[in-house]
């Protein structure tokens, strides 16, 4: 008898087949910062002043942020006054109810991008991330709206602690906002910088995120946190962080432009850039799931779109259909 030919198992959408919870860190970094981490699930900072708190990225429900929330009140008492988003992205501010702060903290540029995209993006994230917007119903109806913002840099005094909030360049969004700790020379990254963790670069601007990066490293932080991945603690493991966020953009898009320059199709270039990239990135977290996203931005600003396109749901499942499936 001729054996059936056999046919290949269809890729799962995104993150929809990750349903394995992540083991927590809750990391002192310094009397006043704190980070919440989870094996390459998006990250949390936590700033604690003389008088108040300080939460960067929410997490993506508030039933989510309630274990932050628990995390906070084992070292301090003090009032979750401030919540800092350092990016639009669903998946870092839908829990920003959970705290109650008196104020939530965002760009000019972020707070632009919530209102031309925040509904499409909200949308198009609970479909990729089923286990990160776990409890989704305890999301308020609407979207979370900045009630202070700012262009460039301001900064926030907890007492007597600087926190100084940092527009350094486009690079993960336009909106892109750093928390930096002066006294302590601690960084909270946001998605400009991760750590063994694929940067997602669907809404990226990949010609000035490394110039970003070079402004990241000129403020010489003792330690950062990342978007996603460990805190990283020392000098070493800073640079090590900036050197694997630059070479994982960089080797996107030079693929992707050689493929754009040569008149190939984006299929084409997709699975042209993943041989690539993949020898040396393949292991990092959710290198599957950002690539799809990641390499068609990058087709795009190659050629000649400078500004990200909406994701919608709609255009997520097609993308996803005609590069993998």
């Amino acid at each position: 008898m001729t054996p059936a030919a056999s046919t290949p198992a269809t890729k799962a959408f995104a993150s929809q087949a990750d349903l394995i919870d992540k083991a927590v860190s809750f990391t002192k970094l310094s009397d006043h910062a704190y980070a919440y981490t989870a094996e390459g699930d998006p990250n949390t900072g936590i700033v604690i002043g003389d008088d108040a708190v300080l939460v960067i990225d929410t997490q993506a429900t508030p039933v989510m942020a309630a274990d932050v929330i628990r995390r906070i009140r084992e070292v301090t008492d003090k009032p979750i006054k401030y919540v800092l988003l350092s990016h639009y992205h669903a998946v870092r501010v839908l829990g920003a109810s959970a705290y109650a702060p008196e104020h939530i903290i965002a760009s000019v540029d972020t707070l632009d991008l919530i209102r031309e995209r925040g509904e499409q993006d909200k949308a198009s994230e609970i479909g990729r991330f089923p286990r990160l917007f776990r409890n989704v119903d305890s999301v308020p109806p609407g979207l979370t709206w900045p009630t202070l913002t700012f262009t460039g840099r301001m900064t926030l005094w907890l007492g007597r602690l600087e926190v100084q909030i940092l527009q350094l360049g486009r690079g993960h969004t336009k909106g892109d906002t750093v928390v930096w700790l002066p006294q302590d020379r601690i960084l909270f990254s946001g998605d400009l910088v991760e750590f063994d963790a694929t940067p997602y670069a669907g809404d990226a601007y990949f010609s000035d995120w490394p110039a970003t990066l070079d402004a990241v490293a000129a403020l010489k932080p003792r330690k950062l946190v990342p978007g996603r991945g460990a805190a990283l603690v020392d000098e070493a493991q800073v640079a090590a962080g900036l050197a694997g966020t630059r070479a994982f953009i960089s080797d996107v898009y030079r693929a992707v432009q050689a493929g754009a320059a040569a008149g190939k199709d984006l299929k084409t270039v997709y699975r042209e850039t993943l041989d690539a990239t993949r020898p040396s990135y393949g292991h990092w977290v959710i290198f599957d799931h950002c690539m799809p996203f990641d390499v068609s931005r990058a087709f795009d600003e190659a050629t000649g779109h400078r500004d990200p396109r909406i994701w919608t749901a709609e255009r997520d499942t097609a993308m996803w259909k005609a590069l993998e499936n």
